[in-house]
Order: structure tokens, then C-alpha cells, then sequence
């Protein structure tokens, strides 16, 4: 059996990881999907770290070491025992013994801070939302789901601000993708559903020509920047825009036509079930580097990153 397809999302607390990999394990099938957070990696539980006046997003404060030998079993198919952190409590849980599947998901705070963990993955995306919008969707689901006040955290905000700027910040210069929301008009109120999406498609995987993919929906065309493309995907982008985009990007993966599926842009506020065209354009690129990446590793290359020197192999035998 071909060894597993490893994607990374790495980006800071409340950046959006969950609600971009959610989408992507219920198309990609839960069974065929292995998820692991790295903030089970965590050196201290929530009293120790307070005791010694130390942040989560500082590396002191976690296994790094662990987590990079976990990712070279995965990568290898290896199964491991998994350290469990509890965000309700800020405790740890027993351990769990995880396998990997067809498809691993690694969402974290430090995922590409040492070479060794960058060098495991497939794919990696970095989240980089404005600092305004991401607090206060810190602020929205730590105090929805984690206990908190308001002012426990953005005084815990302001306590991370430097470990943020100079441990986690600096990893997107280590991403295929850098993925940020937006509001184009905050003012207006257009609310999440509607949020703007900016993706730079950096050097070092095969990226599709996103030309057509604009023309099809009426898209401003993708600019270039020192070797890097960025599209930009207005939050008000009519369904049946999106719908032609999607489309194109499925038109790609011929290969993947069983993966098809109306729920991509999904996500939650409150109980409350809601769509994003914006998102469900990200996540289906996203998907299309998880597949490619499948098909290369399963004609024997070591991955996505290959095709860039034997493109028109890969594309033949897709």
C-alpha cells in the first residue's frame, strides 16, 4: 500500500485550521483520513504554563522533537501513541494509539518550525488572517467553547503577541499555499460568509495555471509576486460564478470525480450551519495538491513535490 498523503495547516490560535480541514476530511471520507493536532504536543499543562509564565506558541513549551519523529512514522505508515491535550480543561488525556490512513491531516501552532517536520509533509498551508479578525474569532469561540471572559482573553492575546511574532508568524515562508480572509467591506456587515479570500500559491509545488480558473468566474486575473501566484476571491461571488470555478478546478481531477460533493464551504457560527463560496474555492485547491500528491506517490514517485522535474509523467498516467 502506497504510504499516506500528508497535509499541513499550520497558523496561530483561531486562524481558521478546523473549519478549513473539516470540509476537506468529510470529502476526502472520514475513514480514509487520519487528523492530528500538534497542540497535544504540549511540554505543560495550563497551570505549569502559567507557574512559569510561559505561552503555548513558545517551542520550550512543546515536544518538537516528538512530533517531528511522530511525522516520519506517519509519513512511513507507522502507527503512534499520540499524547492527548485537553483545551476544556488545559490537561492531558490518556494517550491514543493512531494509525494512518490514506490521507493524514496535521493542524498546529509550530508545524514547520523545525526542517525535519517541514520535510514530512505533502502539502502545506499556512493561515494568515488580519490580526483585527482573527481575535475576534478567538475571542468568539474561547469564550463560546472553552469557558472564558472577554477580557481573560484578549489579555491573553496581548501576552502572546511577541511568542506569536516571532515563532509563528514567520512560518509562511515555509507554505505551498498562504491562505488569508478578509472583509472586503467590514463596515457593511457581510459577516463570515462573505469574507474575501487571498491565496498565494508559492514555489515548490506544481501549481495549476489559475488564468482559466479566473476567467470562468469572472475573477480579477492572478497577479505574480517573486515567483509566487496570488488569486483573489471576492466574498460576494455569486453561487453560479462559483459553481463555474469549481467546476474548472474539478475539470483537473478527472482522476478524482468520486470525491464530488455539494459540501465544501460548510462552517459553523454558534450551532448554525452556514456556506462560503470563497471557502469552498480554497478548499477544493487545496484538494487538488492532496490528490496530485496521491497519484504521484502511487506511481512511485515520493510525492507532489517531483512533479515539478517529471510533470508530464504524472499527468500522462493520470
Amino acid at each position: 500500500m502506497p504510504r499516506p498523503v500528508i497535509l499541513g495547516v499550520v497558523g496561530d490560535s483561531a486562524a481558521g485550521k478546523t473549519t478549513i480541514t473539516r470540509g476537506l476530511v468529510r470529502l476526502l471520507g472520514e475513514e480514509n483520513v487520519t487528523h492530528v493536532c500538534t497542540d497535544d504536543y504540549h511540554r505543560y499543562d495550563r497551570r505549569q504554563r502559567a507557574e512559569r509564565a510561559i505561552t503555548p506558541l513558545h517551542p520550550d513549551c512543546n515536544y518538537l522533537d516528538i512530533i517531528a519523529q511522530d511525522l516520519l512514522h506517519l509519513r512511513r505508515g507507522d502507527a503512534i501513541l499520540k499524547p492527548v491535550y485537553q483545551h476544556h480543561d488545559g490537561t492531558f488525556g490518556p494517550p491514543v494509539y493512531v494509525r494512518p490512513e490514506r490521507f493524514t491531516v496535521v493542524e498546529g501552532l509550530l508545524g514547520y518550525y523545525l526542517p525535519e517536520m517541514r520535510d514530512a509533509y505533502d502539502v502545506r498551508i499556512f493561515l494568515n488572517p488580519p490580526e483585527d479578525l482573527r481575535r475576534r474569532w478567538k475571542v468568539q469561540r474561547d469564550c463560546s467553547r472553552r469557558g472564558y471572559t472577554t477580557d481573560q482573553v484578549l489579555s491573553e492575546l496581548d501576552r502572546r503577541e511577541p511568542d506569536s511574532a516571532e515563532f509563528i508568524r514567520p512560518q509562511r515562508r515555509f507554505a505551498d499555499m498562504v491562505i488569508r480572509f478578509v472583509e472586503s467591506a467590514p463596515e457593511i456587515g457581510a459577516g463570515q460568509a462573505h469574507l474575501d479570500a487571498e491565496i498565494t500559491l508559492c514555489e515548490g509545488l506544481p501549481h495549476p495555471d489559475l488564468s482559466p480558473l479566473a476567467a470562468v468566474g469572472g475573477l480579477p486575473s492572478p497577479a505574480a509576486s517573486g515567483g509566487s501566484q496570488i488569486l483573489h476571491i471576492p466574498g460576494s461571488l455569486e453561487p453560479e460564478r462559483a459553481a463555474a470555478v469549481e467546476e474548472a478546478i474539478w475539470g483537473r481531477m478527472h482522476f478524482a470525480t468520486h470525491l464530488r460533493s455539494r459540501r465544501l464551504g460548510e462552517f459553523t457560527v454558534g450551532t448554525e450551519l452556514r456556506r462560503s463560496e470563497s471557502l469552498a474555492i480554497v478548499q477544493l485547491l487545496i484538494l487538488y495538491h492532496l490528490v496530485t500528491a496521491k497519484a504521484s506517490v502511487a506511481l512511485g514517485a515520493e510525492g507532489a513535490r517531483s512533479r515539478a522535474e517529471e510533470p508530464v509523467a504524472v499527468e500522462a498516467a493520470l
